[in-house]
């Protein structure tokens, strides 16, 4: 259904192509005859009047005619499939058409024309001339309403395109929200089931002890049901939450680990995700010795360029397979979501280190 809008909208479009159409053809006619004009200039007002209005109609079919081949061609061959082919149809569609109409219209007028003395020299020249003015014209129309299609398709595929990018975008955020939070529950059960065994030990050696012991147990699991959505955390309360976690981890192990943490006071309101220091220490719980004899290391410290330094002594257990390194990915792959800055990861004889990076407090 045509609305008013696309009717008024078509209808300049319209007004605007006969406009160019009308005054590109005395502009080319007189280029062609610069004599024409000079004849024209001392006839008298009604003969003017008629050469105008011949003009305009010619004007206004040849436009009318151009674009009606240009939307039948689009059709047929498009630009984007064909463009040379579609250059070469359209151009020779163009030129059949100016001469057609150029001929059809003179046998008209000659057919109603009374007048006998006809210079018939002149009057083939004068064809010529308005074939060759008509043809240009027809082509310069084609040529602005191929642009202004090539336009309007350019941007619709931008429109489609940035669509696409932004949907695209909100899957991909949705996506890796829904991996994120996936990687914030990986939490070790045996973890749950150690503390639970430890904490029914203790409150029955000391109730007090395992007082103190249930405290932390249940800062460790607020922390976990509080935080666990969010993207990121201060190093204050990872922190904060890290030591609860150590307190039951030498509960439970005794002096078969050793804790030394380093921490520059400026680096306390920066940023990182939730458990990322609790991952790195079950880390190296789950895969080295814990004695009393030569007891696991663990220090934690911040460096000078905005990075958090989780250091580890290795005591590799006797009968441990060898790992496959899910738990670091996963922690690497919790940065990927947030920056460019990602986790280092240094591997020795020796000792793990890894290098977690600390994002400003924006």
């Amino acid at each position: 259904m045509i609305t008013k809008k696309n009717f008024l909208k078509e209808l300049k479009k319209r007004l605007f192509v006969w406009s160019v159409a009308f005054l590109f053809s005395y502009i080319f006619i007189y280029l062609i005859d610069p004599f024409y004009y000079k004849e024209l200039i001392g006839k008298p007002f009604f003969y003017i009047a008629e050469d105008f209005f011949l003009v305009l109609f010619f004007s206004v079919v040849i436009a009318e005619v151009s674009l009606l081949i240009d939307h039948y061609v689009n059709k047929i061959v498009s630009w984007n499939e064909k463009s040379l082919r579609r250059l070469l149809i359209q151009t020779v569609l163009q030129i059949i058409g100016s001469v057609t109409i150029v001929i059809l219209i003179n046998f008209i007028f000659e057919s109603f024309s009374d007048s006998t003395n006809v210079d018939y020299r002149k009057e083939i020249v004068l064809i010529s001339q308005w074939i060759a003015t008509n043809i240009i014209v027809s082509l310069l129309i084609s040529a602005i309403n191929t642009g202004n299609f090539l336009l309007e398709n350019w941007k619709k595929t931008a429109l489609e395109a940035a669509q696409h990018k932004l949907k695209s975008s909100e899957h991909k955020r949705a996506a890796m929200a829904a991996e994120l939070q996936a990687l914030k529950l990986q939490i070790d059960p045996h973890f749950i089931f150690n503390n639970l065994s430890v904490l029914s030990e203790l409150i029955l050696e000391d109730q007090q002890l395992g007082y103190e012991y249930s405290e932390s147990f249940a800062k460790v699991y607020r922390y976990l049901l509080v935080n666990s959505k969010k993207d990121t955390i201060t190093l204050e309360e990872e922190l904060k939450f890290l030591n609860s976690y150590i307190y039951l981890t030498e509960k439970r192990i005794g002096e078969g680990v050793h804790f030394e943490i380093s921490i520059n006071e400026n680096y306390k309101q920066f940023l990182l995700p939730p458990l990322s220091l609790q991952f790195l220490v079950e880390n190296a719980l789950k895969h080295n010795q814990t004695s009393k004899s030569n007891p696991l290391k663990i220090n934690i410290s911040t460096t000078n360029d905005q990075y958090l330094l989780v250091y580890n002594t290795l005591v590799p257990l006797i009968n441990n397979s060898k790992s496959a390194g899910l738990g670091i990915k996963n922690i690497i792959n919790r940065f990927e979501f947030l920056g460019d800055k990602k986790p280092i990861i240094l591997k020795t004889d020796k000792d793990f280190i890894a290098k977690i990076p600390l994002y400003e407090n924006q």
